[in-house]
């Protein structure tokens, strides 16, 4: 089997890779939402597998892997990767995590991700709330991630949070920096507190915090909110749009905090995760298969991480329903360190009318069943996806 071309198209806000082979199989595969300009990178890889058996996924990915980098730009390389696997269960006749060593366990846990509520203010009062929405979803989440601090609009909307002033940068993921102050961090706490007086010990609260943190006020809210039992704090020195690691001050935050300190989400390749496992600088690892070069790579990381007696909780907020179906096959793969991985949804909701194979309902108590269709386990119906390419993108499923 041969590669014969590789396309790339963006349907709705999403980038979506087809990679077609000489026997008429095509893979496909679908970047995180809301990177459009990623399409050109896509396509310079093209020429480079043009002639190549897609079914020897790592032989084609040692083609282009040194390519990519930290989150955006992994995705490029990222999104081949998934199409490849898909390709390659489809021309076995196997679902992709058969092809990754077996599922081991039927269902997948996830948390709420792309599920979230608008924010009409930042009180405790306002996520004590939220809290009570997402607990009263009919999906049955038994973890939920609430953003806050860094990661949220309380860094501008909180009176006095820090010394520092808000990036104008428009893009998300801008680095805002500085110290936080006393009352910044009171009241922090204080929003902890009304959301676990709502949440009790019936479901799992994450916070994703940052990243932005200074070391020393990290430390000291990792003192603070020692008694609430979190299931982790997340990117609170870097994370998301980083492009970089910091293992070592990760280390000195880690080693004095009972609570699980978490990070990962942009990172790229194994290699970046090297320093991060082997210096147990952080409790979980969160990578992302469409940043950090792809499924098989995320597989690597969690069962590196386990031998290190590291957790492992997949980014994947806004990968859509393509991204959705890679995740649940290869988490279905994880060892026993696998916590959950993020949900993402339909953005436009008329996804789910091109995106058929998928649960119904997705979710059910918190968990998701694994397909045992071929490739991704779902089909992605290319004449309904017609009406939503744009005229430059006309022709891609001809």
């Amino acid at each position: 089997m041969k590669i014969v071309d590789v396309r790339c198209a963006v349907i709705g806000k999403s980038p979506v890779v087809q990679i077609l082979s000489d026997e008429g199989i095509s893979g496909f595969s679908q970047a995180e939402t809301w990177k459009p300009y990623l399409k050109p990178h896509i396509l310079a890889f093209r020429d480079a597998l043009i002639g190549e058996d897609p079914t020897l996924v790592e032989r084609v990915m040692l083609k282009i892997r040194q390519r990519g980098g930290f989150k955006p730009w992994g995705s490029a390389v990222s999104v081949i990767e998934m199409a490849l696997w898909d390709l390659a269960g489809k021309a076995a006749g196997v679902p992709v995590h058969r092809l990754l060593g077996g599922k081991v366990r039927d269902r997948v846990r996830v948390y709420n991700g792309s599920m979230r509520f608008p924010f009409t203010g930042h009180e405790p009062q306002d996520y004590a709330d939220d809290i009570a929405k997402m607990m009263a979803l009919s999906e049955g989440f038994t973890i939920i991630k609430q953003p806050i601090g860094f990661h949220s609009a309380m860094k501008r909307e909180a009176p006095d949070f820090y010394y520092g002033e808000p990036s104008a940068s428009p893009f998300h993921g801008a680095l805002d920096r500085g110290p936080i102050t006393e009352k910044g961090l009171r009241h922090f706490v204080d929003c902890v507190a009304a959301m676990k007086e709502v949440a009790g010990d019936k479901v799992g609260l994450a916070l994703d915090c940052g990243p932005g943190w200074m070391l020393p006020d990290a430390i000291r809210l990792c003192r603070m909110l020692e008694h609430f039992n979190l299931l982790w704090l997340e990117d609170l020195l870097s994370g998301d749009y980083t492009p970089w690691v910091n293992a070592g001050v990760y280390r000195e935050l880690t080693r004095g905090s009972t609570t699980p300190i978490h990070t990962g989400e942009q990172i790229y390749l194994r290699q970046n995760f090297k320093e991060l496992i082997e210096s147990h600088a952080v409790h979980v690892v969160g990578p992302d298969p469409a940043d950090v070069g792809g499924i098989a790579e995320l597989k690597w990381i969690a069962e590196y991480a386990d031998l290190h007696g590291i957790m492992m909780a997949p980014h994947g907020t806004a990968n859509g329903l393509l991204g959705l179906a890679a995740l649940i096959q290869v988490s279905a793969t994880l060892p026993a360190n696998f916590i959950a991985f993020e949900y993402t949804t339909a953005d436009p909701a008329w996804w789910s009318d091109i995106v058929q194979g998928l649960p119904t309902p997705i979710v059910i108590d918190g968990m998701v069943e694994v397909p045992d269709r071929p490739g991704m386990g779902v089909t992605f119906i290319e004449e309904r996806a017609k009406a939503y390419l744009s005229a430059e993108d006309q022709g891609f499923f001809d």
